[in-house]
């Protein structure tokens, strides 16, 4: 695990981006200080950073092959994901827009609200909101940490269990795992962070860049957001970056981690909207059902994760660990901290349950 310079641009472009993020969260406080919570914000940076120079020691070794496909993953992530995403604006400015002045007048930042608040009209107060948006939000929660499941498994049992690829290009399963993982997921951020920037672009008064997000993306947000989180730096974001240095842990602890953020939370969520009638505490919109079933769900998902990829272990230490993650998810829940549960819940559940694996 080592630094070489085939990753420089990764770092480099991350702690940009990092930093770019960090000016426009200070903006959004100043201008909607009640509906930007900074710290949610400032973490967002820091894990920026922390990704950024984390990359190349996720490779347990240096190879000539290995070079190459971090060599590649490097091209993808640092010249492929930002040119598409100046195709898509100049599509969106030069043939999209162009001699349509009544499309670029409707594409902005009160139109969209507007709609949103037609759309979400169930919405009250910010504080519960349908069904409808809280099962896409928590789809769009489950699909990161499944993508990277899948891609584990096809590249240790598929790619080098049954295909012997390994052999052939002189990559382990693991390193070619962590090299789609890797190259994937940072892509995907990166594309997320430019949907921030264009998004969030009102905040300057002068700027028509708001105007170049395409219609299509507009019509998911409005699915998938809470009106609050109009003025926020995207959720899939810092989850998936909350995510990416729990990749250093055993994969099934890891595994379980994520599986806890997102279909624990997904669950808890779902079923407090749509069965609770106990509230706790007694102004909050989260319900007794909510905490038994998301509780009752992170047991489930972390004990199936460590079942399925750390078999070695026995029941009873399986079962310890499942649960000190579910407890953490509940805890955490309970609490209704400031900070977002995606950072919070993949984090803490991670290092516990992680801890309970080399102690037990």
């Amino acid at each position: 695990m080592v630094f070489n310079l085939i990753t420089l641009p990764i770092t480099l472009l991350f702690i940009s981006i990092g930093f770019g993020q960090l000016y426009y969260a200070i903006r959004l406080k100043r201008i909607f200080p009640k509906e930007h919570v900074f710290i949610n914000s400032f973490i967002n940076f820091v894990l920026w950073i922390i990704t950024g120079i984390l990359y190349p020691f996720f490779y347990p070794r240096v190879t000539e092959d290995v070079k190459f496909h971090q060599a590649f993953s490097m091209n993808i992530i640092c010249i492929f994901a930002p040119l598409l995403v100046f195709l898509i604006l100049l599509y969106q400015s030069k043939i999209v827009l162009k001699d349509k002045p009544e499309l670029r007048e409707n594409r902005t930042i009160t139109q969209f609200l507007e709609k949103y608040d037609i759309m979400n009209k169930n919405q009250i107060n910010n504080k519960s909101y349908s069904l409808r948006t809280d099962f896409h939000r928590k789809i769009f929660h489950l699909l990161p940490g499944l993508f990277i499941i899948i891609l584990r498994i096809f590249a240790v049992e598929v790619w080098e269990g049954l295909w012997g690829a390994d052999q052939i290009y002189g990559v382990s399963g693991y390193e070619y795992a962590m090299f789609l993982i890797l190259t994937i997921g940072y892509t995907g951020v990166i594309l997320f962070a430019a949907l921030d920037f264009v998004r969030l672009a009102f905040i300057f008064e002068k700027s028509n860049v708001y105007s170049l997000l395409p219609d299509c993306l507009s019509n998911l947000l409005i699915k998938t957001l809470k009106r609050n989180e109009n003025y926020e730096l995207t959720k899939n974001t810092v989850l998936v970056l909350s995510l990416i240095p729990l990749l250093f842990l055993p994969f099934g602890v890891f595994t379980a981690a994520t599986l806890i953020t997102s279909i624990g939370d997904g669950v808890a969520s779902i079923m407090g909207v749509s069965f609770g009638r106990h509230h706790f505490p007694k102004n909050s919109s989260k319900t007794i059902i909510g905490y038994i079933s998301g509780f009752l769900a992170s047991l489930g998902v972390s004990f199936f994760a460590l079942w399925l990829f750390e078999s070695h272990l026995g029941l009873s230490k399986m079962i310890i660990i499942s649960v000190s993650g579910a407890l953490v998810f509940l805890i955490i829940d309970l609490l209704s901290l400031k900070i977002d549960d995606n950072i919070l819940n993949p984090i803490f559940s991670g290092l516990i349950m992680v801890l309970l694996y080399v102690v037990l």
